[in-house]
């Protein structure tokens, strides 16, 4: 029997081998991924009642753990107007453990690698399942205009950064120009 989200239930009816492990690692396999479906599709009605500014965020198809975000560069920044879109992997474990957040537009940033992959420390060492992809969109958004070159997955980002912001501003417009309009 399947439920609402389409995974499968045990009825009064159902048999199950006491003498197979695999069984029972099989079911409480399906309840932790049905405990985390059931969290993304609350966080996903919350972001569709509230989004952040400049962001929006959804499944990629039907793949509730996969998902595509949007993110607008903030006006006053170098990237500006531009149009980021991110891919979100959400693990079976979630929210005990964080997403996977990759660019999929490329950024001239330092906290960004040339392959997407983003350094934020609440991705990271400071997750909590107390946060949600709103909040973690928010962090996103923030680094467009808070940068943090101390931090960086790009070194001579970084240091172009704080030796000569404005031809780090001047290369970050251009990038944003060339690839994310």
């Amino acid at each position: 029997m399947m439920n609402s989200t389409g995974m499968m239930m045990m009825t009064s009816s159902s048999s199950v081998s006491t003498s197979s492990s695999a069984s029972t690692s099989t079911w409480s396999s399906t309840t932790s991924v049905s405990a985390s479906g059931k969290r993304i599709q609350k966080e996903m009605a919350e972001l569709n009642k509230d989004p952040p500014p400049d962001c929006s965020a959804g499944p990629k198809g039907d793949n509730l753990y996969h998902w595509v975000a949007t993110i607008i560069g903030p006006p006053g920044t170098p990237y500006q107007g531009g149009i980021y879109f991110l891919d979100i992997t959400f693990p079976s474990d979630y929210p005990f453990k964080p997403p996977k957040v990759v660019f999929k537009t490329r950024i001239y940033h330092c906290n960004v690698d040339s392959a997407g992959n983003l350094r934020l420390e609440i991705l990271k060492d400071s997750w909590s399942p107390a946060l949600t992809i709103t909040k973690v969109l928010l962090a996103i958004r923030s680094i467009f205009t808070n940068p943090d070159p101390y931090n960086p997955l790009v070194p001579g980002i970084a240091r172009l950064y704080l030796t000569d912001r404005a031809k780090h501003d001047e290369r970050a417009a251009e990038w944003t120009m060339r690839f994310a309009k």
